[in-house]
């Protein structure tokens, strides 16, 4: 069976992505930022009809079109649309890899015949994609490189045995080469594939390299090239079908469990964990529930993860009974096999398993945790974030002692640079017996801080003989005292 290879390509693929979203009439093009100059990325037929081009300086653009529409591109976005593309693109054939950034490669060998033939295949191709909004160009041939050269520059399709009668005229750019051998090759009078495939083979070697002539060799079928569908990502669920429904909690913790070891065995194969987790329950009369389960952290144990389903299960109503259980991972991180050693402590992951089962009852944003932030301030130097979304920092670092808790400057009576040897705080009369100072720190002028508007502050760590041990500090541009904290 000869090899038939169908290339798609997208020459507007960006542009028309944004305007199916927001459709609008007249030249639009999306810029990307480069060397300090916003660019033409891409751009409808409307904006090439003015004569603008991609590459070319937003500002250029609009002088010579001063009515041109422009958006930022989204390079991620597009890439990720390309790869919805793909997946739709296999209802032709299951062989459908990527061809550079706005393109699709298909290996339809031996599934032309269910559209009627390679025209047919084609108009079905053409016909729904320009009803989505999508312009593109097709190409059909023994090979890769032929339908690259078609879809590109001819848009057609080469009869199956010769490639070379479908390329002759094509020109020699359409051989996926360098901009600079194209050009180099025009200088010496080959304009076309027909003039490379006449000329002296040894000559093209020695002054462009072997590459020139594979690619050749790769449109006329001479050197074989292959197609490399992408990867289907991993799927993480498991279901099962019972033949008699259940009701008790038991029996579904049971099959729970059962579906948990299968469910971790793959993820543990591609080294993910579980952040979210949803278990579908369908009863026999049509119905179904769900129980929804967020981890404080990723996990692939199902020895840990079952008993944090007890709760939601212990609530479900099964009627007249389940019928039916699925369980799929939701949401999933990186978790890769970690190397246990003597010397390492081991994670039994308690607080995680601890912070899940508090978060199920008042959910996970609320279980706060302080992380340490880039601030000699002391109100500022710590944050306060979810900790089911970070990790606890060993290496708090500071100059020195920091008190256990931190309140708003309270003011005393003192007076003086040092700290008062009898004061009142919270109407208790407290006498100064060590103290240990000051420590000067200075406001951060470049934030507005309104409670730092008095200036620098000496702090000083005061022990009382009441035994409260306090944080005072000193204000010398506005003298006065106040205690900013208390020691444990």
């Amino acid at each position: 069976m000869q090899r038939r290879v169908a290339c798609m390509w997208f020459p507007r693929l960006a542009s028309d992505r944004a305007l199916r979203l927001r459709p609008l009439d007249g030249p639009f093009a999306l810029t990307i930022r480069e060397s300090n100059t916003n660019r033409i990325h891409c751009l409808n037929h409307a904006a090439e009809r003015e004569g603008l081009h991609a590459g070319m300086p937003l500002a250029d653009a609009r002088s010579f079109c001063p009515e041109v529409l422009s958006a930022e591109a989204d390079p991620e976005g597009d890439t990720r649309f390309l790869h919805a593309l793909r997946r739709w693109a296999t209802r032709y054939c299951p062989w459908v890899g990527l061809e550079g950034k706005d393109g699709l490669v298909l290996d339809v060998t031996g599934s032309t015949h269910l559209w009627g033939g390679e025209a047919g295949m084609l108009t079905d191709m053409r016909q729904r994609l320009l009803r989505t909004g999508l312009s593109v160009r097709l190409g059909i041939g023994d090979t890769r490189g032929a339908a690259w050269a078609l879809a590109r520059h001819s848009e057609g399709r080469a009869a199956p045995g010769a490639p070379l009668a479908a390329l002759t005229f094509l020109p020699a750019s359409s051989l996926r080469i360098p901009a600079e051998t194209a050009m180099a090759l025009q200088q010496l009078g080959l304009h076309t594939i027909g003039d490379l495939a006449k000329a002296p083979r040894a000559p093209l070697t020695r002054r462009f390299g072997p590459e020139l002539l594979l690619r050749l060799d790769q449109a006329l079928g001479q050197q074989p090239e292959q197609i490399t569908p992408l990867e289907e990502p991993p799927h993480y669920g498991v279901r099962i079908s019972l033949p008699d429904p259940i009701g008790l909690t038991a029996d579904v913790m049971a099959l729970t469990e059962r579906l948990l070891r299968r469910l971790c065995e793959t993820l543990k194969t591609h080294e993910t964990g579980a952040r979210s987790l949803c278990l579908t329950l369908r009863r026999v009369d049509g119905g179904s529930q769900q129980v929804e389960l967020r981890l404080a952290a990723a996990m692939r144990d199902p020895s840990r993860i079952l008993p944090l389903f007890e709760r939601g299960v212990g609530e479900v109503d099964a009627g007249f009974g389940i019928d039916q259980m699925r369980i799929e991972a939701t949401q999933v991180e990186p978790l890769p096999v970690q190397q246990l050693s003597h010397s390492a402590a081991v994670q039994t992951g308690q607080i995680e398993d601890l912070i899940t089962r508090v978060g199920t009852r008042i959910g996970l944003e609320n279980i706060q945790r302080f992380v340490p932030a880039d601030s000699h301030i002391p109100e500022r130097a710590f944050h306060s974030v979810p900790a089911a979304w970070s990790s606890p920092e060993s290496g708090w670092s500071a100059p020195r002692p920091r008190p256990l808790r931190l309140f708003p400057p309270e003011p005393i009576a003192g007076s003086g640079t040092e700290p008062p040897r009898s004061f009142r705080w919270r109407r208790i009369a407290m006498e100064t017996d060590r103290a240990i100072g000051p420590e000067r720190i200075a406001p951060e002028w470049w934030l507005e801080d309104e409670a730092w508007r008095s200036g620098l502050r000496d702090y000083w760590h005061v022990q009382t003989r009441q035994g409260r041990r306090l944080w005072l500090f000193h204000t010398p541009q506005n003298p006065g005292w106040f205690v900013h904290g208390e020691f444990a």
